[in-house]
C-alpha cells in the first residue's frame, strides 16, 4: 500500500545529504503514521543522519510542531503537505 504513495524519498535523501543534517525531524499526517517505521529505516539506511518521528498529530500544511527549536533538528520534512505558496 505505501507504493500508492509518491513520498519522494530520494528527493528526501538527497536534501538530507546536500543540507549535511545530522538530526532530522519526520512529521507525517496521520494516515502515513502507520508506515513510519518503514520511511524512517529507508531513511537511516540512506542517510548518515539520526531521524526523530513527530509522533504527535497534525493539521495540515500549516501546522508545524511547537518547540522543535528545543531540540535542535537540523531539518524537518513534512510528509503528506500541500506546499506553500509564496
Amino acid at each position: 500500500m505505501l507504493q500508492d504513495y509518491d513520498l519522494e524519498i530520494d528527493r528526501i535523501v538527497e536534501e538530507i545529504n546536500t543540507a549535511n543534517a545530522k538530526k532530522v525531524c519526520i512529521q507525517l499526517p496521520d494516515g502515513l503514521k502507520p508506515f513510519a517505521s518503514k520511511i524512517v529505516s529507508e531513511l537511516k539506511t540512506k542517510t548518515n543522519a539520526e531521524i526523530f518521528l513527530w509522533a504527535a498529530s497534525n493539521y495540515g500544511a500549516c501546522d508545524i510542531p511547537f518547540y522543535l527549536d528545543k531540540f535542535e533538528f537540523d531539518l524537518l520534512v513534512n510528509l503528506g503537505h500541500a506546499m506553500f505558496k509564496r
